[in-house]
């Protein structure tokens, strides 16, 4: 008698496909009260799984953070900026750096891999080595930086039917349930 082998699963930080499309959806919906909520979750999630929350999630919800505050007219324009520039270096770290070998590679050069627009590097560059930026172009590089993460990650999470302009991608890519996608893995988002 052979035994039946189990699919191995994969433990998560959510409950379920439905509060990870919940949230998903808050996250990226506009109003600030979801939105808030959406953060609130991500933040019990950050608990419960700690250094393995995928890196799009973590990005993801320091950007719409940052939009929250703004929003909430709570802060000076040099606090936003500062916020909004933590929130995108770190982005751009986050991203470039799992590509990075033994030998130091260009972020531009890694943006361009990844299709990460390379003003927001330059963006990157000047909120690190550089003066201030504006508060205009902070809050422009984050919404490009959010689109680029609904279309790089979040859409792929429900089979690109939470991307509307899906002029790139495959309509008959295979949907894997998020539980076992193993594209929540942080190895697996670059």
């Amino acid at each position: 008698a052979r035994k039946r082998l189990k699919p191995l699963r994969t433990v998560v930080a959510w409950r379920g496909r439905a509060e990870w499309d919940q949230v998903m959806v808050g996250l990226y919906c506009g109003d600030g009260r979801l939105q808030q909520e959406a953060l609130d979750r991500v933040s019990a999630w950050k608990s419960r799984y700690g250094p393995k929350m995928p890196l799009a999630v973590d990005c993801t919800a320091e950007l719409i953070r940052c939009k929250v505050l703004d929003s909430s007219g709570r802060l000076k324009s040099h606090e936003l900026i500062l916020s909004y520039g933590l929130a995108l270096v770190r982005f751009v770290n986050l991203i470039t750096e799992r590509k990075q070998k033994m030998v130091s590679i260009p972020l531009r050069q890694l943006a361009r891999e990844v299709d990460i627009p390379i003003w927001v590097v330059d963006l990157r560059h000047e909120l690190t080595h550089g003066k201030l930026p504006r508060l205009a172009l902070c809050r422009k590089g984050c919404d490009v930086v959010l689109d680029w993460l609904r279309k790089t990650y979040w859409s792929r999470q429900l089979g690109n039917n939470f991307c509307e302009e899906s002029e790139d991608e495959d309509e008959d890519e295979e949907q894997e349930g998020v539980e076992a996608n193993a594209e929540l893995d942080n190895d697996a988002w670059e």
